[in-house]
């Protein structure tokens, strides 16, 4: 018994491990997403920059 179970875990392993390789793309990787947030985040750094440093009343 303890021979079957291991056997269907090592299929399905197995069918899982191939369906993970058949969706890789080719060519270089996308950033877009990750980019978005990096260019949100440093543009509201450097607003709050400028309202500290023009805008707010001492």
């Amino acid at each position: 018994m303890n021979k079957l179970i291991a056997g269907l875990i090592a299929g399905i392993g197995a069918l899982q491990a191939t369906s993970a390789f058949a969706n890789v793309s080719e060519g270089p990787p996308d950033y877009s997403g990750i980019t978005g947030l990096y260019y949100t985040l440093i543009a509201l750094i450097l607003a709050f920059g400028v309202y500290d440093t023009f805008f707010k009343k001492s």
